[in-house]
């Protein structure tokens, strides 16, 4: 597999991992929202409202460890575009970039 395909396959799983965060928090948010409902209902069990904050702990968890992982592969991606940036731009000419813009600029007028 080439670098490049390396990189989008890269870019893809940083997406469902950014995807998998939502959905979990959104679990997370329903648990602690029923968990509030249990402990407002008088025939509700203490087991139950204590279950469903446990339940919403290891999510919880779940978030803070995907979160980790994003941020660090989000380093990794800047690191990749900003290397990309600096081998484009000492290997582009910069009068053919200042050329390729007044071309655009002329058919404009």
């Amino acid at each position: 597999m080439g670098s490049r395909k390396v990189i989008e396959s890269y870019k893809v799983d940083i997406n469902d991992l950014a995807d998998l965060l939502g959905k979990l928090v959104s679990s997370y948010q329903a648990l602690i929202g029923s968990s509030a409902q249990l402990n407002g209902m008088a025939v509700s069990r203490k087991s139950q409202v204590k279950n469903t904050l446990q339940k919403a702990g290891k999510i919880g968890e779940m978030i803070d460890e995907i979160i980790k992982v994003l941020e660090e592969a989000n380093n990794n991606y800047l690191d990749y575009c900003e290397l990309k940036s600096e081998i484009i731009k000492t290997t582009i000419n910069e009068n053919y970039i200042v050329a390729e813009i007044n071309e655009e600029l002329s058919f404009k007028e």
